[in-house]
């Protein structure tokens, strides 16, 4: 499933075209995706114009002139692009030709800009929903989301407190989206081998007896931000199902220290251990059990 790099690297992709213009006509081609499409979902669509397109954790929000917001899951296979005079929009180095089965293009938005933006999803796991923007403090899907990793407020004291009384494993704590919002797998595996943390560490060691942050959850917010920084400027990774907009491969997965990398030397200096896996809470978790504590 896509992670924030990924779906913060398709709403930069989308942006240019969609925000400012007006949907001149919206067009779905069956009745639901993951969940039934709302009956009045076009009606509310045509015509409205994008004042903003932004994200919250792993969601594209879209606002609208009207005062509602479009909201966008990729689920696990989905993607958008964007075509223009009828042809998709330049690829680049990573580019890998797409499927054009025309049966998985669900959901089409025509654009004022002159741009279409075509969602495809084979495994329809993806999912569009309109919410009032008065209302979307209160939206179950938004509403137990936890601080963005990215934002202003999300620092090593922060994470302490809400990790202090969890005895949970660290991992899984960072899996939590009412922890912090937007971390997938990948990235937690990451930005721990990167602060030297073990996945199986527990949560509540963040924090001190007084509840302060630990130095090493000072460690892995650096971690976290520099991990999630890298991977939107190389485009998110592609293991699957990722593409960018024009159709490009996100490359981070070439800069994975530990993700993927079973049996292979640890990269941390110094260090002459083995990356290993193991299965934790139903996911594969990759780690180096010498330099990570």
């Amino acid at each position: 499933m896509p992670e924030l790099p990924e779906v913060e690297t398709v709403r930069r992709g989308l942006q240019p075209v969609m925000e400012g213009a007006r949907i001149v006509k919206a067009e779905v081609r069956r009745k639901d995706l993951r969940f039934p499409f709302q009956r009045d979902f076009v009606a509310r669509l045509t015509g409205q114009t994008v004042s903003g397109l932004g994200r919250r954790a792993k969601y594209l929000l879209a606002d609208l002139a009207s005062g509602d917001v479009l909201l966008m899951h990729l689920g696990m296979s989905g993607s958008f692009r964007v075509v223009k005079d009828d042809n998709e929009l330049a690829p680049g180095k990573f580019h890998h030709p797409r499927a054009r089965d025309g049966a998985h293009d669900h959901v089409v938005f025509h654009m004022s800009s002159g741009a279409s933006v075509v969602f495809n999803d084979p495994r329809r796991f993806g999912y569009m929903k309109i919410i009032a923007r008065k209302a979307i403090d209160e939206e179950p899907l938004l509403s137990g989301l936890g601080p963005e990793p990215l934002g202003n407020e999300f620092d090593a004291a922060l994470l302490a407190r809400a990790c202090a009384n969890k005895k949970t494993s660290l991992k899984a704590a960072l899996l939590d989206q009412r922890v912090v919002a937007g971390l997938g797998n990948i990235y937690v595996c990451e930005a721990l081998y990167r602060a030297h943390l073990s996945p199986r560490r527990r949560a509540a060691t963040l924090a001190t007896k007084k509840g302060e942050p630990a130095n090493h959850a000072t460690r892995l917010v650096a971690a976290i931000h520099a991990v999630l920084n890298q991977a939107i400027k190389a485009g998110g990774s592609s293991l699957r199902d990722h593409r960018q907009t024009s159709g490009e491969l996100g490359y981070f997965q070439h800069s994975f220290q530990v993700y993927d990398r079973e049996g292979e030397k640890c990269q941390t200096a110094g260090c002459d251990g083995v990356v290993r896996r193991f299965t934790q809470n139903g996911r594969s978790t990759f780690w180096c059990p010498k330099c990570q504590k």
